[in-house]
C-alpha cells in the first residue's frame, strides 16, 4: 500500500513555470513506477508523463514533450513534474499515480494508487 500527496499547483500566467511534487508513503517507493496525469473540466483523465522505478526510463505525452520533465528522488520518496512554457490548455487537476512494476506505465488503468490531485491554472 502506498499513499500519494501532490503539491505545488497554483495559478500562473502563460509562459510561466510550476514544479509539482508527489510525496509517497512507504519504504518501497523505489519499487514503484510513477506517473502524472491530468483532468480538465468535462474531459477524461489523460496521461502526461511517466517514469520507471529507477528513473532510467521516462515517457511523455506528445502535448507536453519538450516542456515538461518528470524526475524522482527515491531517497526522498518523491516524484516531480517540472512544467515550463505553460499554456492555458495545460489547466487541469494534476494527479500522480503509482504501480509496483519495473516497467514504464502510460495508461490510467495501469496504475493502482492515486493521489488527490493538485489544481494547475494557466491564465492567458
Amino acid at each position: 500500500q502506498v499513499q500519494l500527496v501532490e503539491s505545488g499547483g497554483g495559478l500562473v500566467q502563460a509562459g510561466g513555470s510550476l514544479r509539482l511534487s508527489c510525496a509517497a508513503s512507504g519504504r518501497t517507493f523505489s519499487s514503484y513506477a510513477m506517473g502524472w496525469f491530468r483532468q480538465a473540466p468535462g474531459k477524461e483523465r489523460e496521461f502526461v508523463a511517466a517514469i520507471s522505478w529507477s528513473g532510467g526510463s521516462t515517457y511523455y505525452a506528445h502535448s507536453v514533450k519538450g516542456r515538461f520533465t518528470i524526475s524522482r528522488e527515491n531517497a526522498k520518496n518523491t516524484v516531480y513534474l517540472q512544467m515550463n512554457s505553460l499554456k492555458p490548455e495545460d489547466t487541469a487537476v494534476y494527479y500522480c499515480a503509482a504501480r509496483w512494476t519495473t516497467s514504464v506505465v502510460v495508461t490510467t488503468q495501469g496504475y493502482d494508487y492515486w493521489g488527490q490531485g493538485t489544481q494547475v491554472t494557466v491564465s492567458s
